[in-house]
């Protein structure tokens, strides 16, 4: 099982059980999308589950357990691309104000939404650089 991430180890397990997602989470008492946020790398199952999920999928939970761990660079790059996406709102949404204003074309209540869309991004930008 070295060399793979948990989700992976879980992926390869479950369809070598010929089991889908949601098969493996009704037995499990849980949902599919915790399964596949497992099979993704974007969650880990709880330590209360590892003994039933090491059972069904026939491993042991040590061997669950060990695995490689997933990359810090995917979760940088997905960082990148959230702080990327919140400055281009931000900036989306002055350039409308700015531009629909000189055109002319502008009404307050169509001006104050997309002023306030743009100093939300501003603000869950700014609150997640706080971490």
């Amino acid at each position: 099982m070295t060399g793979k991430t948990m989700g992976e180890t879980i992926s390869t397990r479950r369809k070598e059980k010929r089991m889908t997602q949601k098969q493996l989470a009704a037995l499990l008492n849980i949902t599919d999308k915790a399964v596949s946020k497992w099979e993704r790398d974007l969650a880990y199952p709880d330590t209360q589950t590892l003994p039933k999920l090491a059972e069904v999928l026939g491993v042991t939970v040590e061997e669950l357990l060990y695995t490689k761990a997933i990359p810090t660079n995917r979760r940088k790059n997905t960082e990148q691309l959230v702080d990327m996406v919140l400055k281009a709102v931000t900036t989306a949404m002055g350039t409308a104000v700015v531009v629909t204003s000189l055109v002319g074309s502008l009404d307050m209540k169509a001006g104050f939404t997309m002023i306030g869309i743009g100093l939300a991004s501003v603000g869950i930008y700014l609150l997640k650089r706080m971490d």
